[in-house]
């Protein structure tokens, strides 16, 4: 869920975190520090989540006989 206020706690997507690139964020609490940790002072920022992409659909050649019940 998006906007779900107890979310597991992942620098990436916390207040305080800046995008450095390179699997790297700039905490204004801890310094440098990896994309996946978390620490105390979490703060969900739902605006920087990235959501999943959307199901791929497979594309195959449908027939009316697929429609009929």
């Amino acid at each position: 869920m998006l906007f779900n206020r107890k979310m597991e706690p992942n620098c990436s997507y916390c207040q305080f975190g800046t995008d450095l690139g390179y699997g790297e964020l700039i905490c204004s609490k801890r310094g440098v520090v990896l994309v996946g940790g978390s620490c105390s002072s979490f703060k969900y920022e739902p605006t920087k989540r990235v959501p999943e992409p959307a199901a791929v659909i497979r594309k195959k050649e449908y027939t009316a006989e697929d429609f009929t019940l």
